[in-house]
């Protein structure tokens, strides 16, 4: 048995690389930013819904990110917090671009979920701690906004047990709420966290002041009412709450919780202090060999192997390249690295490699297990592809799910038409969108379907500002999706479907009602219609 590399293993230990999730306006990519902040990669926070005279965010780096103030696509950055490396995929909150937030999710080792304390649970939260619970991934939860008018802690805590069905565990307990959030419990020490209101409204570090529970009335923070509700709260979660245990944590049965506010900061430093703490370092992944599910990689023990989880064009105008975001699973990258691809069969060397900070990027010499490498792609890689060294192996494929909305758009100008091909050829690859061909009608326009409308919005933007072609959109019929399995040369279609081609190959059935989908299946016994794919 091969000796561990001492370097390897150290550095793999590092390493945490983690999503956030959240729904939109929870305050998501404000955290995000609060965290760079402290890492003390920023010397000023930036707002997500910023004035012009204002600093944008670091994670949201796209033009049309910047003016609308959210998140259209993940964007990845690395950097030291203390003890340990972060890698933050920093997802899209917005249900319209929810399949990029699940193909990151493929790339992270835990998730940090982001609550709103006024609105609790709501409906893309759901969604997305459904599909961290499907692979496994730890959830650590941090309920924001503690600073405004809000829901009770214990009712809060309550919902994520009840919606989720996961326990939860609250490491720290807020003292006060709304305009009277003075700052947190740490439970586990049992000492009081007192923030200050920086200078800057939050854009700095707030004053942190430490205090023994048994001085805060004597010290003026609580008067004797206010410090019986507290003791009796938290006497309730000691008595009838969950204990904190890190192996139900890592095994996906139980949140730790936290309170505070990203915006000003409260609670924030405690929070990433018990995250660099709690998050897992990458572990073992499953991989095929041939087509059976065969082994694990393990992070220090295998060969370096990898897999592209995101792909995206034009984050440089200058310079017109494509960008493939890659996850090591195994092994140590050093750069000109000769690696086997597992679709195009074929060694490849991975020469122009980068490491990325939102839409930043620098030279990258080497990179471990659980860091995201940014390659620049000259039309070899695609979402979902493996790369390994010795044996091949390949991740199992990201999940693809159906669009929910279908258009026809073309340019206005015929003149642009190359300009509009390259740019869809382009957004296809991303994933950005799903491009289809009518199924055995090569002549009619393409289809684009999405998730949502904003991703149609999206791609006409990107169109004109990358490729500088206008379009005309036409919204169609077609409100639902579902795969073909089986021969879609025997398949029977109702007379208000369309058979549609990916690009991969797979065969969709495009529907206006729910209803149809059952009525294809009574015409086509032999046949199946799935949500998704894998």
């Amino acid at each position: 048995m091969t000796t561990p590399d001492p370097l390897l293993t150290t550095e793999t230990s590092k390493r945490r690389t983690f999503a956030i999730i959240s729904h939109p306006d929870a305050g998501k990519t404000t955290l995000t930013e609060k965290l760079l902040l402290y890492a003390g990669m920023i010397r000023t926070a930036g707002m997500v819904h910023g004035r012009k005279t204002q600093k944008s965010t670091s994670s949201d780096w796209m033009q049309m990110e910047q003016e609308r103030g959210i998140s259209i696509t993940a964007s990845a950055m690395q950097f030291h917090y203390k003890d340990v490396v972060i890698n933050v995929l920093d997802t899209p909150g917005h249900q319209d671009f929810s399949e990029d937030t699940y193909r990151t999710l493929t790339a992270a080792d835990s998730a940090v979920m982001v609550l709103d304390a006024a609105k609790g649970i709501e409906t893309q939260t759901r969604k997305l701690f459904s599909v961290c619970r499907m692979r496994g991934i730890p959830i650590l939860t941090f309920i924001n906004k503690m600073d405004l008018p809000g829901r009770e802690p214990l009712d809060l805590l309550s919902e994520l047990e009840e919606v989720l069905g996961i326990d939860s565990s609250p490491l720290n307990w807020p003292i006060g709420g709304g305009e009277n959030f003075k700052g947190v419990v740490d439970r586990r020490s049992g000492e009081a966290i007192l923030f200050e209101k920086g200078q800057g409204g939050g854009s700095n570090k707030a004053v942190v002041q430490r205090l023994a529970l048994d001085r805060l009335v004597a010290e003026g923070v609580l008067d004797e009412e206010q410090m019986e509700e507290l003791e009796g709260e938290l006497e309730l979660i000691h008595e009838a709450g969950n204990p904190f245990s890190k192996e139900g944590f890592l095994a996906g049965e139980l949140t730790p919780v936290f309170f505070g506010s990203a915006l000003t900061n409260f609670g924030v430093e405690p929070f990433f202090d018990s995250f660099a703490e709690l998050a897992p370092s990458p572990r073992a992944r499953k991989v095929f060999e041939g087509e059976e599910q065969t082994s694990e990689m393990d992070p220090v023990t295998s060969p370096f192997s990898a897999f592209v989880f995101k792909i995206q064009a034009n984050m440089d105008p200058r310079h017109r390249d494509s960008m493939a975001y890659l996850r090591i699973c195994s092994g140590r990258f050093e750069r000109d690295l000769s690696v086997h691809h597992d679709r195009l069969g074929k060694q490849i060397r991975l020469s122009r490699a980068h490491n990325m900070f939102g839409g930043e990027r620098s030279t990258l010499q080497e990179a471990y297990p659980g860091d995201i490498v940014g390659v620049v792609n000259p039309g070899v890689f695609a979402i979902g592809d493996s790369v390994c060294v010795g044996k091949t192996v390949s991740f199992p494929p990201p999940p693809k799910f159906p669009p929910e909305v279908v258009a026809r758009i073309r340019p206005k100008d015929v003149m642009r038409r190359k300009a509009y091909e390259k740019g869809m050829k382009q957004f296809r690859d991303e994933g950005a969108v799903l491009i289809l061909e009518e199924y055995n009608n090569s002549v009619a326009e393409p289809l684009v379907a999405a998730v949502g409308p904003l991703q149609f919005e999206v791609l006409r933007f990107r169109l004109q500002s990358e490729y500088k072609v206008d379009t005309d959109m036409d919204i169609l019929q077609y409100k639902h999706g579902s795969w073909l399995v089986g021969n879609p040369d025997s398949f029977e279609l109702p007379s208000s479907s369309l058979l549609a081609q990916a690009a991969d190959g797979q065969i969709i059935m495009l529907y206006a009602r729910e209803w149809e989908k059952n009525h294809a299946l009574e015409l086509n016994p032999h046949h199946e219609l799935v949500d998704f794919i894998q």
